[in-house]
Parts: structure tokens; C-alpha cells; sequence
């Protein structure tokens, strides 16, 4: 009797481990799915203001390579947070402000004349299997660009990074 109530117990506890692992299993599998293209698009019309404050921002920023709630990196420094390093804290925490407002996790600009500039707005994944999508503007037309993210989503892999047409030089950018 005492060992049937144990095999009971143990089935219990391996039944409960199995759930919860089938749980964290299907959680991590919705969070690895890209936001659909028209929600990427709805919240650039919702804030376009703010992205092409952010845009107007990099391109004067000579010298800024990356910013994020985590910090800056410069051309000229390691990744610091202000008010370590050489960067201005109120233009630091306008830039996390205005990340917040479109739900992007960082920016990043070209280097030289005319840079690109880029708004990280979603990635999964994890060391050399990390997916990107951004939000870019682009001082020219890219050759590999796509009529829809959610039907280049469908194609065959492995993938090459392409844009897709926003507005005027504003693209969505995704990396696999």
C-alpha cells in the first residue's frame, strides 16, 4: 500500500513537471514569432512624429553608433550610461524616451556622410540564431526589397535580410 501511494506521488510530481514544461515550451514559441507586418506598420503611422524625431536625432548625432536603455556606444567609447562617458544625458534620456514611445528596443546609425539610420523594434533568438526586424531610413532604394514581410516570412529558408516600403526613404528591414 505505502508503495503504490508513492508511484501515485511520483507520477503526480512527473505529470506536473510535464505541464509546466509544455507550457514554457509553448510560451517561448509564441514569443518567437515576428509582430504581423500590419501591426508593424500601424505603429509607425501611430508614431510616425516620434520615429522621424528619432531619425532627425541620428543624423545629427556625428560620432553615435548605437543607444538604448542599456546605454551608448560612440565611435569614440565602450557602451557607457550616461552620465558616464561623453554623451549628454538629456539627449540620452530623449532617446529612451522616444524609444518607449514607438516600442523599440535601440537605434543605430551609419557612419560618413549621408548614414542610414535604423530602429530596432523587435528580436529573437539567441546568439548566432537571432532574428531582427527593424524600422529603417534609407538614403536610397534597396535592391532587395518585398511587397510583404508576412509572405517573405512564408518562403523557404535560409533567407537573405530584405525591406519592405513604408513610406517616402522609410522601410521595415528583416533579417531572416
Amino acid at each position: 500500500m505505502q508503495l503504490l501511494h508513492t508511484v501515485k506521488r511520483i507520477v503526480l510530481v512527473l505529470l506536473s513537471v510535464l505541464a509546466v514544461v509544455a507550457l514554457l515550451l509553448f510560451v517561448l514559441g509564441l514569443s518567437n514569432r515576428p509582430p504581423s507586418e500590419r501591426k508593424l506598420v500601424q505603429n509607425f503611422q501611430n508614431h510616425r512624429a516620434s520615429y522621424e524625431r528619432l531619425r532627425d536625432m541620428l543624423l545629427a548625432d556625428d560620432g553615435l553608433e548605437r543607444v538604448a536603455s542599456w546605454g551608448v556606444k560612440t565611435t569614440n567609447s565602450v557602451i557607457t550610461k550616461p552620465p558616464a562617458g561623453n554623451f549628454p544625458v538629456s539627449r540620452y534620456n530623449e532617446y529612451v524616451s522616444l524609444l518607449k514611445d514607438v516600442d523599440a528596443e535601440g537605434a543605430f546609425r551609419d557612419q560618413g556622410q549621408n548614414p542610414d539610420v535604423g530602429i530596432s523594434v523587435w528580436a529573437s533568438g539567441w546568439a548566432g540564431d537571432t532574428r531582427h526586424i527593424a524600422v529603417y531610413w534609407l538614403n536610397h532604394k534597396p535592391s532587395n526589397e518585398v511587397a510583404s514581410l508576412d509572405d517573405f516570412y512564408r518562403t523557404p529558408k535560409p533567407r537573405r535580410p530584405v525591406f519592405r516600403h513604408l513610406d517616402g526613404n522609410w522601410y521595415l528591414w528583416a533579417d531572416w
